[in-house]
């Protein structure tokens, strides 16, 4: 209920006796007078405070999603893979490697950029002709390095001795798809032995091909892998099979993988690895009394002396509504920092030189205006995320600045 305290200087002319003779000599204007105190009071009563509608907390709800989107670097979510789909195993072993089971990195020098990113063939031809489409990659990435993943099979049991234990491939760009077997048809961009015997994946760099498609989009055509004798022949059949986009399990199909930066850094505070990331324990300054508690008064009081610490929050990426896309982690621990920064600091609240000069200046009340301190992170961590792209491409990127590692009064 909204409740309106009436102007005072108005209110004798309501609280007029009825019967008395200024009632009966003021007469209709008396009436007329409280009619239109009545019409002051219905424009000028404010407005009763209204509970949000379901619209307006859609529209919070749709300008937080979209502020926190930016904090990843995007502008909408990707759509999830309209069917299920296994993740490379590259990619999943990678994301393993630098970063722990909530997404934190063990170790910020792993990476060179801060972005992977793994593409499957397109062509899904049985020969070696493989195509790969960039166009997910941003104009402003950096390309730092790209490799082409190759599984190769077993070798085939063929009749006779056997001369020669390797073979020779090469990888070439496409320069022209109607003549990639002419010289001015290709380029080659890596060259290696490889054994006759065994199975696994291969690893060929061929960053400059990848720099040359992503200056000029249209000169895209492809890569061609030929197998050569150790005399420089082809072989026919080639002793040496790789796995195709066609035939084989997904888990073998060829693979290039990108390493780019996108120029995105953090804040300039301290960063460490996750080994650092230890939990705090909050000490009380040595002069600090605790109130006694006597009630809600003293546990709010209580509430205001507790120290400068770090305190958990929970980020959950499927309450979000993102689980369709991103694939680890499911969420984080992002944590917070809560608490005071009292006179005089100690050590352990972690002060900088200008907040224990500002917690004197506030003490000592020797200028108006300045408040104590603040309790802050002092030390961020980068999180890493695996996720699909709007091409259903599995992307790695780490991003700074996301998990307060350590609190402190500044």
């Amino acid at each position: 209920m909204c409740i309106f305290d009436s102007n005072p200087s108005l209110g004798r002319v309501i609280n007029v006796m009825p019967g008395s003779r200024r009632e009966s000599s003021w007469g209709w204007d008396r009436r007329a007078m409280l009619g239109t105190v009545l019409l002051l009071l219905a424009l000028v009563r404010p407005a009763c405070p209204r509970s949000p509608s379901p619209d307006d907390a859609a529209s919070w709800r749709a300008e937080a999603l979209k502020k926190l989107l930016e904090v990843f670097g995007m502008e909408d979510p990707p759509p999830p893979p309209a069917h299920f789909k296994q993740p490379p195993q590259y990619m999943v072993d990678l994301f393993n490697t630098v970063a722990n089971a909530d997404g934190v990195t063990k170790n910020p020098d792993i990476l060179e950029g801060n972005t992977v990113r793994s593409f499957l063939d397109k062509i899904h031809s049985d020969k070696m002709h493989f195509l790969f489409i960039l166009s997910s990659v941003a104009k402003n990435e950096k390309i730092l390095t790209a490799e082409l993943h190759l599984f190769r099979l077993w070798p085939r049991v063929t009749d006779g001795p056997k001369r020669h234990h390797f073979c020779q491939v090469s990888i070439y760009q496409v320069l022209d798809k109607t003549k990639p077997d002419s010289p001015e048809g290709k380029k080659l961009l890596a060259a290696r032995l490889i054994s006759l015997q065994g199975s696994g994946w291969e690893v060929f760099a061929i960053t400059q091909a990848v720099r040359d498609w992503m200056e000029d989009e249209s000169s895209n055509q492809g890569l061609l892998v030929v197998v050569h004798s150790l005399g420089g022949g082809p072989l026919d059949p080639p002793v040496v099979q790789f796995a195709s986009g066609r035939d084989h399990h997904e888990s073998k199909k060829p693979m290039l993988v990108l390493f780019t930066d996108d120029g995105r850094r953090g804040a300039s505070l301290p960063t460490a690895g996750f080994s650092d990331l230890q939990p705090q324990v909050p000490i009380l300054p040595a002069k600090m009394t605790v109130p006694k508690l006597n009630g809600p008064r003293s546990t709010r009081s209580l509430d205001r002396l507790q120290p400068c610490q770090r305190h958990p929050l929970s980020v959950d990426f499927e309450e979000i509504g993102w689980s369709g896309w991103i694939i680890s982690p499911r969420g984080y621990n992002a944590y917070h920092c809560k608490g005071a920064c009292p006179f005089p600091l100690g050590e352990n609240m972690r002060p900088t030189n200008h907040a224990t000069v500002q917690s004197i200046i506030n003490a000592l009340k020797l200028s108006e205006g300045v408040s104590s301190p603040c309790c802050v992170p002092d030390k961020l961590y980068s999180i890493n995320l695996l996720y699909f792209d709007d091409d259903e491409n599995v992307v790695l990127k780490q991003y700074d600045d996301m998990v307060a590692g350590s609190c402190g009064c500044h």
